[in-house]
């Protein structure tokens, strides 16, 4: 854990510096609790009622010092936040005061959007990226396992029973304490089909009719798993060239423990032999680049490319004067025909460099095209200033 917390400490510094509040933000058991914990300042958490009491009954002497008052599962009680606003608005000079924890986008928190708009910052947590696992042992679970840090990473006994019962609940108790109006029958049905066509473009109404809803109220229900940090909807490119191109969403899961887990995977062995195991491989590479640029504060535009002649960038990155093509191959020998055509895609929207990130030990570096694995991009994703 202390990799990842060393990774988000800097930028909650600066954003703590810079703002009254900072929201962190990400999926349950992802280590947001640890990460705060780490700054010292007072701690509540708002789904235990013992706690609403005492920051209830110590509210102005605490406002009133100068210790960072740490908020956990914030969307938990929303009259705080009406609060928060008065607080913060008595002294706008002064910031640094109020950390808030939450397993919920603020897209979902309509307090937060509400009542503390430009006086919050968002930071977005995610579970273990490759480059915090210093085991290798641990490094080689993480595509399996997923990288939430009880999941089995650390501890492989306890991958996928962990990922069931994390899902389990979920789906019973958390989505619809947070608005989802699904039945937990249906949205287990549901994050199962979304498994299934995981990697894929997104086609609400071909699943609305698998499961007897319109295509508007799949849409809703994945606006909530989505905002549970659950699944990536990653978005479609939309440049200017000569060829049509597919305006769908992908659909990821965001974890690929999570997914392995609702397809009934419990070992790499049987991983290899699934049919869709390159779209799974394919969604992990993605989640660990826009993870790490997450972590280290840089944003970037990403979407993904396919044209109606079947051209495809699994990644476009655009930051600054930069445009990044990225194809991901679930090959430890990647070939110089996937070298040609990652090129001639990536010319098509005029890309600056391009990337072939595959599972090869070695990394071969052209002016402006590079084959090479995942852990020696992460590394120059993170460099680049």
């Amino acid at each position: 854990m202390q990799n990842m917390i060393r990774r988000y400490s800097t930028q909650l510094i600066r954003r703590l510096a810079d703002y009254p509040a900072v929201a962190l933000v990400g999926p349950r058991q992802c280590g947001k609790t640890t990460l705060a914990r780490s700054f010292a300042g007072a701690y509540f958490d708002l789904e235990q009622e013992a706690d609403r009491l005492r920051l209830d009954l110590e509210w102005f002497k605490l406002t009133a010092g100068e210790r960072l008052i740490i908020l956990d599962e914030a969307q938990a009680w929303p009259e705080m936040f009406s609060r928060l606003r008065g607080q913060i608005d008595a002294d706008r000079r002064r910031h640094g005061r109020f950390l808030l924890l939450g397993s919920v986008a603020p897209s979902l928190m309509a307090q937060v959007s509400e009542s503390l708009a430009g006086r919050l910052s968002v930071v977005e947590l995610t579970p273990f990226l490759v480059g915090e696992l210093p085991a290798a042992d641990a490094r080689e679970r993480l595509w399996l396992c997923g990288g939430y840090p009880d999941g089995g990473v650390l501890q492989p006994e306890k991958f996928p029973q962990w990922q069931d019962d994390y899902l389990s609940l979920l789906i019973q108790r958390d989505l619809p304490a947070w608005g989802l109006p699904a039945k937990p029958q249906v949205t287990r049905r549901l994050a199962r089909m979304l498994a299934a066509v995981h990697g894929q473009t997104w086609n609400a109404s071909q699943v609305g009719q698998s499961m007897g809803l319109n295509y508007q109220t799949v849409n809703s229900y994945l606006d909530y798993l989505e905002g549970a940090f659950l699944i990536r909807r990653l978005p479609p490119y939309h440049g200017n060239i000569r060829k049509r191109l597919v305006k769908s969403p992908k659909i990821y899961w965001r974890d690929s423990g999570l997914l392995h887990a609702l397809m009934g995977v419990d070992k790499r062995e049987t991983l290899l032999l699934q049919p869709w195991v390159g779209a799974s491989w394919e969604g992990f590479v993605i989640e660990q680049i826009l993870g790490a640029l997450n972590g280290a504060g840089k944003h970037s535009e990403s979407s993904f490319l396919r044209t109606s002649d079947q051209y495809e960038l699994d990644l476009v990155l655009e930051r600054a004067a930069e445009r990044w093509a990225i194809e991901v191959k679930l090959t430890a020998n990647p070939g110089h025909g996937d070298l040609s055509r990652l090129q001639k895609t990536a010319g098509m929207i005029g890309a600056t460099r391009c990337f072939l990130i595959s599972q090869t030990p070695n990394v071969v570096e052209g002016e402006k095209t590079v084959s090479c694995n995942l852990t020696w991009f992460l590394k120059k994703l993170t460099a680049e200033p």
